[in-house]
């Protein structure tokens, strides 16, 4: 059953939720969403923590919830990615990801939306907005990944390379996405911004608030310091190569250039 204080379905636009192993918070997230907006559909990344099966059983019966499984886990870029071609099949221009943790605020999705379809051509970037309780290691470090994003795309202005409350045009996002081997797992929302700078897609920035869930609360993370900050350097120094590559080109692409 639509919650009453969901807006009517949109026939563009979804939210998209990859999960991996979120326990009962993938309910209550999915649940968040979907009084936000319609419709809402989950990529389902292998988990074996039956939340699958928590998700099917609460949200039974309401028509503008997808479920997606995949049969082994494939990391968070493969989950949207089939999420993505899914979507693009059925006719949706545009996604809103957020993450299935609770980390990512519901509440600003109806802003978020509004400003893709101000601005439909654009990226629509969440930049965090910290609360005490966040890990001043994970606030400090991802200025170095934000710092190399903006080097790699020569100031193109994305405020916020990791946070994954995003909307994407669908389209430019699968053919980037189509061409790369990468992008597959915690790599996935950097590079998507920085690839879809490169692709010449416009970027915008909104502030949105980011809650660190304790145990007790639910709080789920998949986040590896050592194995995936190296995988975060390998794909910087990808991307650094890219960027050289393409320096001339980007070169007459930054703003004030001429033509």
């Amino acid at each position: 059953m639509t919650p009453p204080s969901c807006p009517p379905p949109d026939s563009q636009r979804l939210v998209l939720i990859p999960s991996y192993n979120t326990g009962p918070k993938l309910v209550e997230t999915v649940r968040a969403a979907r009084a936000a907006w319609a419709p809402v559909w989950v990529v389902v990344d292998g988990s074996t923590d039956g939340s699958e099966v928590l998700l099917r059983q609460a949200m039974a019966g309401d028509p503008l919830l997808r479920i997606l499984s995949l049969p082994v886990n494939g990391g968070k870029g493969a989950a949207v990615l089939a999420g993505l071609v899914e979507a693009h099949a059925a006719g949706f221009t545009h996604a809103l990801l957020m993450d299935a943790d609770g980390q990512h605020p519901a509440d600003s999705i109806g802003r978020f939306m509004q400003a893709s379809v101000a601005q439909p051509e654009a990226l629509i970037l969440g930049r965090p907005v910290f609360g005490p309780e966040a890990p001043l290691l994970r606030v400090r470090g991802r200025r170095i990944s934000n710092w190399w994003a903006n080097l790699e795309t020569l100031g193109a202005g994305i405020g916020d390379s990791l946070f994954g409350f995003r909307v994407y045009p669908i389209a430019p996002l699968l053919r980037v996405m189509q061409r790369s081997r990468w992008m597959r797992r915690f790599d996935f929302d950097p590079e998507a911004a920085v690839r879809l700078a490169w692709a010449g897609v416009p970027i915008v920035n909104l502030p949105a608030a980011v809650r660190y869930l304790a145990p007790a609360e639910g709080g789920v993370s998949h986040f590896k310091y050592g194995r995936d900050n190296v995988l975060l350097t390998a794909m910087h120094i990808r991307l650094v190569l890219g960027m050289l590559a393409r320096l001339p080109w980007l070169m007459l692409r930054r703003p004030g250039t001429r033509r």
